[in-house]
């Protein structure tokens, strides 16, 4: 009869994801109450500064309106090829032929839908961008209102990524399930915080690092609590996440004050300031810098509390010291490879920039020391120290919540010496009833073999 509670006790351990009693006993704990505290604090911080910080929708209006009048901004409208000729240039002359491409499409959008339009020539040699099109392919076409002329912008390639999104969300509900499906829609609150906080709200002249810090708040919020549920466990991971980020902050703020960066490297960063007047381009760098780190955070913190929760679940009675050795060595491997992702993932955006250094015949280190070059350095490495010390800030929190079984540190502390127990008296022994015959051994059931649902996560 005395296995009823211990089993009782092993399920709810499973379910609680190695927090003793779950909820219940975050009212009782004083490290418990300090880290919900501090998660309580910062949510309440993210949702009042969200609030002073809400666009207002004036600082993109006004950005739209310069873009327009500089020539910046243009009408896109979808378009179907009927012709395609290729033919000498109009302005071709014997002693100097040249080809021309000829275009004639329908309208598939706008005012002007359905009607045909023929683009202006094409030069095939000295045009890098001509499209290699056929008869009903979809392209992308631009108007300019004021000249009142279309142009070619570029390939209708909608389609082909909504299929990819479908084969993307079928993958991932097909493995994840359930959770599949909320990791899904914390992808889209992502988005939707990026598109409609953080860029209308730097435009109204906001300070992009406190808006970038801001958003990346409320997006480990959302992501966490949404995809793993609303858990002690993704308490802990949050709590580590965020700390990890203000490191990650106040070494990138550091270096960039160091680096004397001016945000004005690349050609983008050259046209923001004249149509937002109010932006700080060198703060978007360094909030771009914390957004980036944040998805690996994530990912390091919450594995290091289920690894740290799983081994206090097989180990009760093992030591806090102990258990954050283990959780910081199993940690290591995985920093390995994290640390090298965010390397190859700005080597990777930035592969046209390293052939082009690569032909400059300038030795590395005039290579690093561009802006274009430093600024990638610096995320890359602040990103870095973020991740590795998310590991031990993570370990040593988780493993401070989850200490040693009550049973184990009672037993160890508490309980009076054997040989301090007076002896009880001598009694005559009672008789030992005959033992009930064992009931007849069950043929062993053959091995399940294994099924698709073993493998999914538990909702």
């Amino acid at each position: 009869m005395t296995s009823e509670p211990g089993h009782s006790h092993g399920h709810s351990h499973s379910h609680d994801h190695g927090l003793h009693g779950g909820w219940q006993v975050w009212a009782r704990d004083p490290m418990l109450r300090m880290v919900l505290g501090g998660v309580v604090l910062a949510a309440l911080a993210t949702i009042i500064a969200g609030i002073v910080l809400w666009p207002t929708g004036e600082g993109q209006r006004s950005a739209i309106e310069n873009a327009d009048e500089i020539g910046l901004a243009s009408e896109r409208l979808s378009a179907t090829v009927d012709d395609v000729t290729d033919q000498r240039c109009s302005y071709s002359s014997l002693e100097d032929p040249q080809n021309c491409r000829l275009l004639t499409l329908t309208l598939n959008e706008g005012a002007e839908a359905g009607e045909s339009v023929t683009l202006p020539e094409m030069n095939l040699e000295f045009n890098n961008v001509v499209p290699d099109v056929a008869p009903g392919d979809q392209i992308i076409l631009g108007y300019e209102d004021s000249t009142d002329v279309y142009f070619y912008a570029d390939q209708d390639r909608r389609s082909s990524l909504v299929w990819l999104a479908g084969l993307f969300a079928i993958v991932v509900i097909a493995l994840g399930r359930f959770r599949g499906v909320l990791a899904l829609v914390a992808m889209i609150a992502t988005l939707v915080v990026l598109v409609s906080f953080v860029a209308p709200s730097a435009l109204d002249g906001n300070d992009p690092i406190l808006v970038s810090v801001v958003a990346a708040s409320a997006i480990a919020f959302i992501s966490l609590y949404l995809t793993h549920g609303f858990t002690p466990t993704t308490t802990v991971a949050l709590a580590g996440t965020l700390m990890s980020l203000v490191l990650t902050l106040g070494l990138a703020w550091l270096f960039f004050y160091i680096g004397r960066f001016t945000g004005l490297a690349t050609e983008e960063a050259l046209v923001l300031p004249f149509i937002a007047e109010n932006l700080d381009v060198k703060g978007l760098l360094l909030g771009g810098a914390v957004i980036g780190a944040l998805g690996a955070l994530d990912d390091v913190t919450v594995t290091q509390v289920a690894t740290v929760a799983e081994l206090r679940h097989r180990s009760p009675n093992l030591p806090t010291t102990d258990l954050v050795a283990s959780g910081i060595r199993v940690g290591r491997d995985h920093i390995a490879s994290t640390v090298n992702t965010l390397l190859l993932a700005y080597a990777g955006a930035s592969m046209p920039l390293i052939l082009l250094f690569a032909v400059s015949d300038q030795p590395l280190n005039m290579v690093a020391n561009s802006e274009l070059i430093a600024v990638e350095i610096v995320r890359t490495l602040c990103g870095s120290v973020g991740l590795v010390a998310a590991v031990p800030i993570t370990t040593a929190l988780a493993a401070a919540v989850l200490r040693p079984s009550h049973e184990h540190t009672k037993a160890t502390d508490d309980e009076p010496e054997p040989a301090a127990v007076a002896p009880e008296p001598k009694q005559e022994p009672e008789p030992v009833p005959a033992p009930e015959p064992e009931p007849p051994a069950t043929p062993e059931q053959p091995r399940r073999k294994p099924q698709w649902d073993d493998f999914a996560p538990e909702d």
